[in-house]
């Protein structure tokens, strides 16, 4: 078996963005629509808050999840909307129809009919790159070095970004295929009650986030 997703280190992240901008340009995502998005967490107050700056806050990439029982794959009239081998969820263009069933019945909201195609589109981890052995577009441009790529049956501590340093090829052309460095290799350490995951409604969510010492709020 396997199942692709991404594993975020939100204690690196930064909020720069870069994953929004990699992802609309590579593939193409019109104007106001988004297929990852950044939110910001909070501020919130810390346990224990006795004055103003004792509080905390995260960034949080939301994306399609490529969840392991994808409502949207249940209700898609067409089977437009299906889930490959490699554990991801995609969308076949020619037998979609614009219903917008998957969109309504997305827990995340990150689906959106594109109005000119009048289809669905959505996160395709970049299938067009990993298929090639590649690394997905938000993941390489990452700034932060906080997004991991791999297989959940492997592990997340096997997931892998580019190694750090900017004397490191990162262009599109190669797919980004060496210099890689692992969660294990690059994460401070963290236990499982750091790792989270967005609200489960029984679609059971691949993407994983880890999260030391604040308060998750996802």
């Amino acid at each position: 078996m396997t199942q692709y997703a991404i594993v975020t280190d939100l204690n690196r992240c930064v909020g720069c963005l870069a994953c929004m901008v990699a992802c609309k340009a590579v593939n193409n995502v019109p104007i106001g629509s988004y297929w990852n998005k950044v939110l910001r967490i909070g501020p919130v107050k810390k346990d224990g808050y006795a004055k103003t700056n004792d509080v905390e806050m995260y960034y949080l990439p939301v994306q399609c999840q490529h969840c392991e029982n994808p409502a949207c794959v249940s209700v898609c009239p067409t089977e437009a909307s299906h889930k490959l081998a490699d554990g991801t969820v995609q969308v076949d263009k020619e037998k979609c129809i614009g219903c917008q069933f998957c969109a309504m019945a997305c827990p995340y909201g990150v689906r959106y009919l594109n109005e000119e195609e009048r289809v669905v589109e959505k996160c395709t981890l970049c299938d067009q790159i990993t298929a090639a052995g590649g690394l997905p577009q938000c993941v390489i441009q990452c700034g932060g070095r906080a997004r991991f790529f791999g297989d959940l049956d492997k592990g997340i501590e096997s997931f892998e970004a580019p190694a750090i340093g900017y004397d490191v090829d990162r262009s599109y052309d190669n797919l980004y295929t060496g210099n890689r460095i692992t969660v294990g290799e690059l994460a401070k350490e963290y236990s499982n009650s750091d790792v989270y995951k967005l609200p489960n409604a029984g679609n059971e969510p691949s993407f994983a986030y880890i999260l030391r010492d604040r308060k998750w709020q996802g």
